[in-house]
């Protein structure tokens, strides 16, 4: 691999974990608990639950282009989003947070060891490193929203603290 690549495959990498510009994603979210996780707060349009679904559904639509696959795209992006705003139980959340973290780990793997420039077999006008991206800035927004919503409800900062790394 190219040093050049290996670079900005190291700051994609950066990216997918969060660093500097906010809290590593894998300590913001498994502290939280399915009760947590299913409540809506205020004029919220959605749970926790909810956005880490959305989340890890995009990401893992995404990670299908990345793994040479085409993924069905959905006829309306409100089916990204699940109707129920709660997990059924603590195991089902955990489940959810994990496939989520599996799904960072994935990525990262991809950042290290690709051709970022490379284009998308089923997705042409894309490259690795723009999917990488994509995947990136998605959950740092949707992030974003959780910290705001455990704040909220006064589950902030998680164990550790709340600050980057």
């Amino acid at each position: 691999m190219l040093e050049s690549n290996q670079a900005f495959g190291e700051a994609l990498v950066k990216s997918l974990i969060g660093e500097r510009g906010h809290i590593p994603i894998a300590r913001a979210l498994p502290d939280i608990t399915a009760e947590l996780a299913g409540k809506r707060t205020g004029e919220a349009p959605y749970s926790i639950y909810q956005l880490l679904k959305h989340m890890s559904y995009w990401q893992s639509f995404l990670l299908t282009y990345l793994e040479g696959g085409k993924p069905l795209m959905p006829s309306h992006v409100m089916d990204s989003w699940p109707s129920e705003e709660a997990p059924e139980n603590e195991e089902e959340w955990q489940a959810i947070v994990q496939h989520f973290l599996s799904g960072i780990d994935k990525a990262c793997q991809i950042a290290r060891s690709t051709q970022l420039d490379e284009s998308i077999a089923h997705f042409p006008t894309e490259t690795k490193a723009g999917i990488l991206r994509n995947i990136a800035s998605h959950n740092s927004y949707h992030l974003g929203e959780i910290v705001l919503l455990r704040r909220i409800n006064g589950a902030w900062p998680p164990p550790g603290g709340g600050y980057p790394v």
